[in-house]
């Protein structure tokens, strides 16, 4: 089925200077890159992006340097969630305005046992207070950071009330079988994977691709499971693919994720600006940093 937003999104890291606000022209490279690497799309400001380590202000910023640098304000899918209705609608609607493919939205998460009701309730809010058909809604469930998951009965509803708008949902609890039973359940959904080894299983269920922090480094496999998985004559060549992802997704989680994966940016980028983080993260250490770079060229050979 053909999904409103579909294929390889980076779920991009956001380099950071030393006062810690964003190197937006850096991350503008990052983003030229990401996209000559094969990536359909940039999935800015979400978790590995460290989004909400950001004022709005500098949220904002990204994304206007990104398309003042000449990337495509359609390949853009921002993450746009606060715990605030209001400041949630000023950067959605920011988003929307500039053109944006769409936004990725978190729950509220903060508050701890929630109801469906007040979910509905504060996405209704978000989505209402935008008004402006061109939005498109990629709800975010990644229960093991926010501790509020989405459960199916409030996907249904706000398809329902929603229609077009609330479009895909990216799926970053690690759980296949909830991805399986939400492409089964809905299938004008697009699914999209937030763990790169589990894009290739949901594409063969019926996924729509990916939202991954691995494809900041090998978008390039990424794309050949995409654009081969179908043809047997490439099964070769996806497998490898996938081998590949898998291990550089391992190196990825080898210590605390988010620095790794800056680490890791910093050796294929040769800038060291991206080591810098934004606390409560902290870079690796000297001896951390020195292991990863060191199976990273293990890895490329």
């Amino acid at each position: 089925m053909n999904h409103a937003i579909s294929g390889v999104h980076c779920a991009a890291a956001t380099p950071v200077t030393a006062d810690r606000r964003p190197d937006l022209p850096l991350f503008v490279t990052h983003c030229r890159a990401l996209l000559e690497e094969g990536c359909h799309g940039i999935a800015l400001l979400g978790t590995t992006g460290e989004a909400n380590s950001f004022s709005s202000r500098d949220r904002m910023a990204l994304v206007d340097a990104a398309i003042e640098g000449g990337i495509a304000a359609d390949t853009l899918l921002p993450g746009t969630s606060t715990p605030v209705i209001a400041e949630t609608v000023e950067l959605t609607r920011h988003a929307v305005g500039a053109g944006a493919k769409g936004v990725v939205l978190l729950p509220p998460y903060y508050y701890k046992g929630v109801s469906d009701e007040g979910l509905f309730r504060f996405y209704a809010d978000v989505i209402e207070g935008v008004g402006d058909d061109r939005l498109r809604v990629v709800l975010y469930h990644i229960p093991q950071m926010t501790q509020v998951p989405l459960t199916h009965t409030l996907i249904e509803r706000l398809l329902g009330a929603f229609p077009g708008i609330v479009c895909g949902i990216k799926d970053s609890s690690g759980d296949l079988e909830n991805m399986r039973a939400m492409c089964e359940r809905f299938p004008a959904l697009g699914v999209l994977a937030g763990a790169d080894p589990l894009m290739l299983p949901l594409l063969r269920m019926g996924g729509a691709g990916c939202i991954t922090a691995t494809s900041n480094l090998r978008a390039d496999a990424l794309r050949i499971v995409w654009d081969g998985w179908q043809n047997p004559d490439r099964a070769g060549e996806v497998e490898a693919a996938q081998e590949r992802i898998d291990a550089w997704r391992t190196l990825s989680n080898s210590h605390a994720q988010l620095p790794t994966i800056k680490t890791m940016l910093a050796t294929a980028r040769n800038h060291r600006g991206w080591l810098n983080v934004m606390p409560p993260l902290v870079e690796l250490g000297e001896a951390e940093r020195r292991d990863v770079e060191e199976r990273m060229r293990r890895l490329e050979t």
